[in-house]
């Protein structure tokens, strides 16, 4: 299959001599032009790299050259590539009341900034259904009122099935999700945490905050697993306050924070420059 445009081609495994020479050499070959590269090994000896590259060339036979003839050093097995072309992912937005975080992506995806087409809004509340239908996209109210969680989510995974999402995108959804449901879409739940993790994890972590005299808050952008706030952390920002700020001033702060970070976690998921290494995130 001949395939055109924009690609990037994802990399990863243990570290060797000549790794670097050989992915760009076999992309010389089949002439194509890279554009811009990024390569990192961890403390433990992983390689990482995600490389952009253009031109018209076979999926199968590049992938084919990639794997086959890597450098005799190498440790073929445990070396895996990924080909996936520089487009934009398909996303439902799940959230329950509060607004600004999903506000800002549906700006953002007003103005094309997104990197991503958002298929659908998911809530358990029909609260923001206005807000949503200005930017004309489905809007689904599925509420949980006596459901159990596992049957709340039943309903929401058949609402899924009709957009086949490639994330999912937590704008503030206030309910814990099942593993059941978490193993539906493994590292492809992206959720903003209202703290600066791992401090302050649960409920109301600016009364929390406030309670310790801190002298910053932040937001935390994750990949969801199946423990509470502890999926591998995407990206991270703080803002200072000070005691003369109670812990309505620190969520109204808290909130510009959140809203800025959940964007910026989502452009580099977008743009495939996230790896996920054991419980943590390498961004490249």
């Amino acid at each position: 299959m001949t395939v055109p445009n924009k690609h990037i081609l994802l990399m990863d495994g243990p570290d060797s001599k000549g790794l670097i020479y050989h992915v760009t050499g076999v992309l010389f070959r089949h002439n194509l032009n890279i554009i811009h590269n990024d390569e990192y090994v961890s403390p433990s000896g992983q390689f990482f790299m995600r490389t952009e590259f253009e031109g018209v060339f076979d999926n199968d036979a590049l992938l084919d050259e990639l794997k086959t003839t890597l450098p005799e050093s190498a440790n073929q097995s445990a070396i895996t590539f990924r080909l996936n072309p520089k487009r934009k992912k398909n996303i439902v937005v799940m959230v329950t009341k509060e607004h600004h975080c999903l506000g800002e992506l549906l700006i953002r995806y007003a103005f094309d900034e997104l990197d991503a087409d958002i298929l659908a809004v998911i809530s358990n509340y029909n609260v923001l259904q206005p807000l949503v239908s200005k930017f004309g996209i489905p809007f689904h109210y599925v509420s949980h009122e006596g459901k159990t969680r596992e049957e709340h989510e039943e309903s929401i995974l058949r609402t899924l099935t009709i957009y086949e999402p490639e994330y999912l995108v937590l704008a503030k959804y206030m309910r814990v999700l099942t593993p059941g449901f978490v193993n539906h879409f493994p590292n492809r739940i992206v959720n903003i945490h209202h703290s600066f993790l791992p401090a302050f994890i649960g409920a109301n972590p600016y009364r929390q905050a406030y309670d310790r005299g801190v002298k910053i808050i932040g937001a935390t952008a994750h990949f969801v697993n199946n423990n509470l706030d502890e999926g591998p952390i995407i990206a991270q920002n703080v803002k200072e306050v000070d005691h003369r700020q109670t812990a309505t001033d620190m969520a109204t702060e808290g909130r510009d924070v959140e809203k800025i970070v959940l964007s910026q976690a989502l452009k580099l998921v977008f743009n495939d420059r996230v790896f996920i290494s054991g419980n943590r995130a390498i961004v490249l």
